[in-house]
């Protein structure tokens, strides 16, 4: 119940800072946005709709179509995100900060829409519109969730172009683009990890050293090469982005000719990391 409410809270939040980066950013300086709250900003352009309500009501019917893709929970939270965010975007209309750069804009509001975003999708609800069609992307096609929102967004953002012209438009893509790392980065985790492959006639003395140095785990995969059918032994280690120097020198100094992969990994669980129990 506790991580419930706490869950709740963080949406409540998410949407909070996504709604002021609508009106304090995007709706001043005439830019698009992504999603169904791209849409209903063309509509206040053209008609002077509210936002707010334009938003919950497209969002209601998106969230009537889609409820089947996404679970009890998720549901409930992405009721709370669309009433939360429509609410917000009605409480802070005439919020405002003094810029004309159009740049420093479209920067501040994709920074705003991909924490606001991103916390609300990391805490477990979406916000309806094109956040459900990126999960259902996500679930059948194995698409990253943030680059699939990115293209679906890109669909209504070019298509905002007959109301806010082509420079705005640029300016709306360099917002999507910046909201879509930020998000990637919230929902991703703000643990990031370097995950290392190492293939060597010298594991042994590798492993050693790098337990002795390091004071890291190894993990040993049994392997072969394709072509020669020789079995190899394959080291996998986990180490923070600063000690990647010091494991090239091991791997340098052991073995010249070893065979290296670095992968970037995020939320990395478990001794020596992070301990997963915790919320």
């Amino acid at each position: 119940m506790k991580k419930r409410i706490t869950d709740v809270l963080m949406v409540i939040f998410g949407a909070f800072i996504f709604a002021v980066g609508v009106n304090v950013f995007v709706i001043p300086s005439d830019l698009g946005e992504g999603g169904v709250t791209g849409v209903t900003i063309i509509l206040y352009y053209l008609f002077g709709w509210s936002t707010g309500l334009i938003s919950i009501i497209l969002n209601s019917i998106l969230l009537l179509v889609g409820y089947k893709f996404l679970d009890k929970t998720t549901t409930l939270y992405t009721i709370v995100a669309v009433a939360s965010h429509s609410l917000f975007l009605q409480l802070t209309q005439d919020w405002s900060i003094h810029s004309d750069e159009l740049t420093v804009n479209a920067v501040f509001g994709g920074i705003f829409a991909g924490v606001g975003i991103g916390i609300i999708v990391r805490a477990g609800g979406t916000t309806a519109g094109t956040v459900i069609l990126a999960r259902i992307a996500n679930k059948y096609l194995d698409w990253n969730i943030s680059y699939a929102l990115l293209f679906f967004d890109l669909i209504v953002a070019f298509g905002s172009v007959f109301v806010i012209g082509v420079e705005k438009l640029m300016f709306t893509i360099i917002l999507l683009y910046v909201g879509t790392k930020v998000m990637e980065f919230i929902i991703e985790g703000l643990n990031p990890k370097k995950a290392v492959t190492i293939i060597s006639t010298k594991h042994d003395q590798i492993a050693a050293r790098v337990n002795a140095a390091m004071d890291r785990g190894v993990t040993v995969l049994t392997g072969y090469g394709y072509f020669t059918k020789a079995s190899k032994e394959i080291l996998y280690i986990v180490i923070s982005k600063q000690e990647v120097s010091q494991l090239k020198k091991i791997v340098q100094f052991e073995d010249p000719a070893a065979f290296i992969t670095i992968h970037d990994v995020r939320d990395v669980f478990g001794e020596g990391f992070i301990d997963i129990s915790k919320p």
